[in-house]
């Protein structure tokens, strides 16, 4: 016979909180109508009479003196149902004959959706396939055949589930199926099933945000209410733009020719080209706005600025006739040597607090 405290997975100091608290986490785990194989079964009915001893005081005592090393469990589980219904709020059956509703709220249900960046800045449309329960088309939740009505059953007396014996070394070991009569759901109210939900994804949405869809999940047993369907957002990173709350930033490359005369260029926004005028004479760091061309804000319904930084390009290889030219030119602007800049700020601290405004 295995020690009582083993069984648990306590220490023999253990107070009546942690005992209970050990019963509890393994009755949640091995409870037949959690987990119906005959292993857990044969588990479930000595982690039960290891409770009943080690919860009584007295029974302690004796168990601690060395008495009721083999105490019997009466013949099956005797009573597990009535110290799980404590636990757990009527999770063994039903007590004292009384028939418990079949009929319960049905599971929340997950699901991840992967969206471009594009599909943000306005919101997107999509059609996801989810596999979950549905409502029995056979008894349309009545757990009936069809051209019958729900009747109080002889063999559970309208408490859903039939109890069977079945003999063991250590005794009678008494399991619990569900009793019903539909051939399509066994009974249930429900089977499973992919179905196609038609999702309206706001703008502005970003990843982590979950949408709550009450009353898609899956519907309850015996045609009970559905749970809710949760979406959770993924966004995909995009290889230009990136995201700062509403705005978007973006890395413009100029040449050293364009930077000095200035230029106008194309780009390719996530909802269409837009011209952007590069100013004469503009530096590496610094940063173009283009208003209201960001994501659209998921509770203000204002659009973002889309932010462009310059990079300027300067040429590894020159010709001969080139670097007279750059000679020339540097004799003419009469640019100065290397220096240090008056403010110690790194380029990418400054093109960070640029960006931010």
């Amino acid at each position: 016979m295995a020690d009582h405290y083993d069984v648990l997975g306590v220490s023999r100091e253990a107070n009546s909180d942690e005992i209970k608290k050990a019963y509890r986490k393994l009755a949640r785990k091995l409870h037949p109508d959690v987990n119906p194989s005959p292993e857990a079964a044969e588990e479930f009915k000595s982690v039960t009479h290891a409770y009943e001893v080690l919860s009584d005081s007295e029974q302690r005592r004796r168990y601690d003196m060395g008495g009721d090393q083999a105490g019997g469990f009466g013949g099956g589980f005797g009573g597990f149902g009535d110290v799980f219904e404590a636990f757990f709020g009527g999770g063994g059956g039903s007590r004292g004959g009384r028939p418990r509703s079949r009929r319960q709220q049905g599971e929340d249900a997950l699901v991840r959706v992967d969206l471009a960046l594009g599909d943000v800045v306005f919101g997107a449309h999509r059609d996801i396939d989810i596999d979950t329960a549905v409502l029995c088309e056979t008894c349309g939740g009545s757990c009936c055949q069809p051209g019958t009505e729900p009747e109080r059953c002889d063999v559970c007396g309208g408490s859903g589930h039939v109890s069977r014996q079945v003999r063991s070394l250590l005794g009678n070991v008494v399991t619990q199926q569900p009793c019903g009569s539909c051939t399509t759901c066994g009974g249930q109210g429900r089977v499973r099933s992919r179905r196609t939900v038609g999702l309206d994804i706001p703008a502005g949405v970003e990843t982590g945000l979950r949408l709550q869809m009450p009353g898609s999940g899956e519907v309850g047993p015996a045609g009970g209410p559905n749970g809710d369907l949760y979406i959770e957002i993924h966004v995909e990173p995009h290889a230009v733009f990136s995201r700062d709350g509403d705005d978007l930033l973006a890395t413009l490359e100029v040449s050293m020719t364009d930077a000095i005369l200035g230029t106008t260029a194309s780009i390719d926004g996530l909802d269409g080209a837009v011209d952007l005028e590069v100013r004469a004479g503009v530096q590496s760091g610094d940063v173009l706005k283009i208003a209201d061309r960001g994501i659209t804000g998921l509770r203000s319904k204002r659009r973002g600025d889309l932010k462009v930084a310059v990079q300027v390009v300067t040429p590894t290889k020159v010709d001969h006739k080139t670097r007279q030219l750059v000679e020339e030119l540097a004799k003419r602007t009469k640019a100065p040597g290397p220096q240090l800049a008056e403010h110690q700020q790194g380029l990418f601290s400054k093109l960070r607090d640029r960006f931010r405004g």
